[in-house]
């Protein structure tokens, strides 16, 4: 169970991570400076990468240890997808906070010219204990502020649907193993045609229509208030994904270990 945990906290930094990014966009899209910006959320998303290669090896040692035991690891794997959603919802929850910071950490790097620099002269005692006043908590009222309109709805459908394929996918994957084991190479070769399809899918579907409407915030055709609610509404549809994953986990795998024969 302990390395269960370990690929659930790991999992929690990664959807926490990657929705977070939506809230240092929107802090590009306030200063005006949406290219730094996008050079930070580039950091941010290596930080989910390293989180995902120090992931991978654990939970495939948690299905091999299903294959030499003859257990059922769906409960865990349905736990590690439940530690997407929890990401997910604490990155809601941090929005309002990660947008003040973000904006105070894009302004210094602006200054300092480098993130090494801007380590070197902005992360003191002094800045960290200045977080804290930066720290915004979500109410009612300003939840009750958000509104969908002129969010597509065809849009979170798309991200929410991409989201779910992209969190259980890999997870499917070696769950079909267990499935068909005469067939593992050709299982384990197929979860980087999943993923690229999920890939593809949110690169063509999904992330332009975020760059046009971003590109409207930044030309002033749209308020700040509307950016903001699409990106709020962005991560609330990636939480949506990550439940709709949990539905897709074992159908997926048994869809992959009935198409992996066709490739012999």
């Amino acid at each position: 169970m302990d390395a269960v945990l370990l690929i659930c906290l790991l999992t929690f930094i990664i959807h926490t991570t990657e929705t977070l990014s939506y809230a240092v966009r929107f802090a590009g899209v306030q200063s005006g400076r949406l290219a730094v910006a996008l050079s930070l959320v580039g950091i941010i998303l290596l930080l989910s990468r390293t989180s995902n290669l120090i992931q991978g090896p654990f939970t495939g040692g948690l299905i091999d240890e299903a294959a030499l035991t003859h257990t059922d690891p769906s409960l865990k794997l349905h736990l590690i997808v439940a530690a997407a959603s929890l990401g997910t919802c604490f990155s809601i929850l941090l929005f309002p906070t990660a947008a003040q910071l973000s904006k105070r950490v894009i302004a210094r790097l602006e200054l300092a010219g480098s993130i090494p620099q801007m380590l070197r002269t902005a992360v003191t005692i002094d800045s960290l204990r200045s977080v804290r006043h930066h720290v915004r908590v979500p109410t009612l009222n300003v939840l009750a502020r958000f509104r969908i309109k002129g969010v597509p709805n065809r849009l979170l459908l798309l991200n929410c649907l991409g989201t779910g394929i992209y969190t259980s996918s890999i997870l499917s994957v070696l769950y079909a193993t267990l499935l068909v084991p005469d067939y593992k190479a050709t299982v384990l070769m197929s979860s980087g045609l999943i993923n690229g399809f999920a890939t593809i899918f949110m690169t063509i579907l999904v992330d332009p229509q975020v760059a046009l409407m971003t590109e409207k915030a930044m030309q002033g055709k749209s308020s700040l208030e509307s950016i903001r609610d699409m990106y709020m509404w962005l991560m609330i549809s990636r939480f949506f994904g990550t439940l709709l994953a949990q539905v897709l986990l074992i159908p997926a795998a048994y869809w992959v270990a009935w198409i992996t024969p066709l490739f012999h």
